[in-house]
């Protein structure tokens, strides 16, 4: 693998992704010319081409830029797994270049850096989110990879100096056994991603191999219940770093952190739902380790807005909510269904939900008729394939069959709109890690001139 410091110029396969994006940009703030591919045009792309990055949607081979087809010696391909392999630019690519996958140069980016990781099949988006903000609202000179956009930047990326990189830990093609963490954390560790897996036990092996990654001298950070060793985060239990006094004051948390040398009291959170405070205190603790100053990670914790689809209030009034979330998990749906009972526990609550992979909902299928059927009501769009070819038998309609609560129905991106507004929720909620981010900003604007 050529040095990293020689390489000037980069070609980004699947350049739309969240992970692969941020690493464009971070190249591009080196200095270095970047461009890529992806097979739609999103928000997300759009941003990147608005910041100078050269994208281009058809697998052509001549829109490749001719600066890397030119510079052969000092060009890096990047690629992520999700790309289908006969893919012309890949296939192409690939004879003539370098060409690695985003774990690999991510994990080149970290290496011989101080590195805090944060993995989990839920949570560690926002977590490093989190971490990523307090440290840079505490003066660290930090660069964040997040996977995710943050809500206080608009971007996935924090670029404050590199004494330490914070980075999403993807488990994902075992993406995260690139990593050399200093501090690690795992939020969890539920069945997910069995297609690459195959079953439950595969992916715990990883993560344990993932965990044994961390030096002697470093620190590893585990929610209690799971069964690894390393410092507990809990709530109201006893924890290393466990939150206690909790309340909601003006739509937000009110906790006291207790940690094994101290009691920060009264740190107020925005973000709703346990699962999303059992994030909090990750991140906290993590930058308690690191070396944060602790007198001023109040004010950031507070200051923190969120992450772009993870439960991102679009629509916030007394009448009316609407919500936006990446839950593509039944246990991330019915976390996001807990936080929506706890803050609105007596108001009609509709779910729309994009499924994501067709191996997904067959693996998964029991487990998303029980968590979408806590809803009161549910709407289904159709499966999103994402990197996958249809499964026989596995469709929305299928998964619609399942779920026990009658207030259900297929609905169609063309019909959304209208089924919505005919539904008069009081609160609605919007899932999936599909392309179904794109049609909230659509709904929005439907339901506001409604009102």
């Amino acid at each position: 693998m050529k040095d990293l410091n020689h390489i000037k110029h980069f070609y980004f396969i699947g350049i739309g992704g969240i992970g692969m994006s941020a690493l464009a940009r971070y190249f591009k703030a080196k200095g270095c010319f970047v461009a890529g591919y992806d097979r739609t045009s999103t928000s997300l792309t759009r941003t990147l081409e608005k910041e100078g990055i050269e994208v281009n949607y058809e697998d052509d081979l001549g829109l490749i830029p001719q600066t890397i087809l030119e510079n052969t010696d000092d060009s890096l391909i990047v690629y992520t797994p999700a790309v289908p392999k006969d893919l012309k630019q890949f296939l192409h690519l690939k004879e003539n270049f370098e060409i690695v996958k985003r774990a690999r140069l991510l994990g080149m980016v970290t290496h011989k850096k101080y590195c805090l990781a944060v993995a989990g099949t839920h949570g560690k988006t926002t977590t490093t989110a989190i971490l990523g903000h307090l440290l840079k609202e505490t003066g660290a000179k930090v660069t964040a990879f997040l996977g995710g956009i943050s809500e206080d930047i608009q971007s996935n990326l924090i670029m404050q100096g590199d004494d330490v990189v914070v980075v999403e830990a993807d488990e994902f093609d075992r993406s995260f056994l690139n990593l050399s963490p200093n501090l690690a954390a795992i939020t969890s560790m539920d069945a997910d991603h069995l297609d690459i897996y195959g079953d439950k036990v595969e992916l715990e092996k990883s993560f344990r191999e993932f965990a044994a990654k961390v030096p002697e001298d470093g620190r590893l950070f585990v929610k209690n219940g799971l069964s690894l060793e390393g410092s507990k985060i809990g709530i109201n239990d006893e924890s290393d770093y466990v939150a206690q006094n909790i309340r909601i004051g003006e739509g937000h948390y009110v906790f006291d952190l207790k940690t094994p040398s101290t009691i920060i009291k009264d740190l107020r959170f925005n973000l709703p739902g346990k699962h999303n405070l059992l994030n909090a205190i990750t991140a906290l603790a993590m930058a308690i380790e690191y070396g944060s100053p602790t007198d001023g990670l109040a004010r950031a914790l507070y200051s923190f807005k969120g992450v772009k689809r993870r439960f991102s209030y679009k629509i916030k009034t007394d009448n009316l909510v609407l919500i936006d979330d990446y839950a593509h998990h039944p246990t991330e749906i019915s976390a996001v269904h807990h936080a929506v009972r706890e803050m609105y526990p007596n108001k009609k609550v509709l779910a729309v939900f994009q499924p994501h992979l067709f191996s997904r909902t067959r693996d998964f299928a029991e487990d998303f008729a029980s968590s979408l059927s806590e809803f009161d009501k549910v709407f289904l769009l159709d499966i999103y394939p994402a990197r996958e070819t249809p499964i026989e038998g596995i469709s929305s309609a299928w998964l619609l069959e399942k779920i026990s609560n009658p207030e259900k129905s297929l609905v169609t991106k063309l019909e959304l709109i209208d089924c919505i507004k005919a539904e008069n929720a009081e609160v609605v909620v919007m899932l999936g890690a599909g392309d179904i981010g794109e049609e909230v900003e659509p709904v929005k604007k439907a339901l506001l001139n409604e009102a």
